[in-house]
């Protein structure tokens, strides 16, 4: 398969879905209010509004745009009011076309301000958790949402704990690499159509496609399904990209790096990551060659790096003894016995 890098982002998502997701994927309990419609309401952007200052009756800067969060400030004021102020002060928020209200802490709402709010098609919502963490599950599954995204052509595998992600020409041995890596305990995550996503910050994610998920195509063999072949052990749902892996068969003509490891970068979404041009030839064993790159990976990012320590040790070994021809480090051990 041949497939051309595609960046593509959501405009919007409906409260439907956000309320689904939020159940079944992060774990969230929360409760419909009211029998509202939350199909045709749409969530546009991932920050999330707090209605204080709507309520008290200042709306000239309202989002009314996002999702509205009410909180324990928002209850009490709202609980503090006789009954004809509290629904001249909700209604600040119902005049405008809101996603969804959804309430926080487990605190009580009135049915009256429940069914206000259905009259105007709002959707209302209760969950039990504290208001900073639901907004924290929430903030991040919407910006998960609203992420930048791009297809690449290429096979994504945890090696290691690191993000190894193996790129080159069609029918160059990515897959056939990647099921070699499995093999040998490490873990698969997306093959052929990685999805790659911008987080904040200079992190990107990777992860398959909902059709494809763990299956794996070998050519000469066909459809390899790795979870059932390996076991859940062999997968992983989505993992940072680390390290990009270039591989491409040997040009004679091209000077390739041999002291420093990872010197090239590799853009996605606009984060440079660190690319290692990989040559193919016959007879090198590039399973073994990408569980070194991991290593010397994670040696780098804690603070040891090999070519630097082989530099400082050439040159203390030019500044002891001069250009001569070097001298021998092991001396010859006569009586070498096991």
């Amino acid at each position: 398969m041949s497939h051309r890098p595609k960046t593509f982002q959501k405009e919007s998502i409906t409260v439907e879905f956000m309320v689904r997701q939020l159940r079944e994927s992060v774990g969230v309990e929360i409760e419909a209010l009211n029998d509202a419609d939350a199909s045709t309401r749409d969530v546009t952007e991932s920050n999330l509004h707090r209605p204080g200052l709507a309520l008290a009756g200042y709306v000239d800067l309202f989002t009314h745009q996002r999702v509205q969060i009410i909180g324990n400030t928002e209850s009490r004021y709202l609980n503090h009011l006789d009954a004809a102020a509290r629904e001249d002060a909700f209604e600040h928020l119902t005049q405008f076309p809101v996603p969804c209200i959804i309430v926080t802490a487990g605190n009580p709402f009135e049915d009256g301000l429940v069914d206000r709010a259905a009259d105007e098609g709002i959707p209302v919502y209760r969950t039990p958790l504290p208001t900073v963490r639901f907004m924290a599950a929430l903030r991040g599954f919407l910006t998960d949402q609203f992420a930048p995204q791009r297809t690449v052509h290429g096979s994504l595998v945890d090696v290691y704990g690191i993000g190894i992600l193996l790129i080159g020409k069609s029918g160059i041995g990515k897959s056939e690499v990647a099921l070699d890596l499995v093999e040998r305990g490490h873990r698969l995550v997306a093959d052929d159509v990685v999805i790659a996503t911008k987080q904040e910050g200079p992190i990107v994610m990777g992860s398959g496609t909902d059709l494809v998920q763990h299956f794996m195509e070998v050519r000469g063999l066909g459809l390899v399904d790795v979870r059932a072949m390996f076991g859940i052990r062999a997968i992983r749902f989505q993992k940072r990209i680390e390290v990009v892996v270039n591989m491409q068969l040997w040009d004679a003509d091209k000077e390739y790096t041999r002291i420093d490891m990872i010197e090239d970068t590799h853009d996605i979404l606009g984060v440079d990551l660190p690319m290692v041009q990989l040559p193919i030839t016959p007879g090198k064993n590039i399973t073994v060659i990408c569980e070194v790159i991991a290593m010397n990976y994670l040696l780098r990012h804690y603070g040891y790096d090999p070519a630097e320590v082989f530099t400082e040790r050439l040159r203390d070994q030019i500044r002891s003894e001069g250009a001569s021809v070097p001298a021998r480090g092991i001396e010859y051990f006569e009586g070498d016995y096991e």
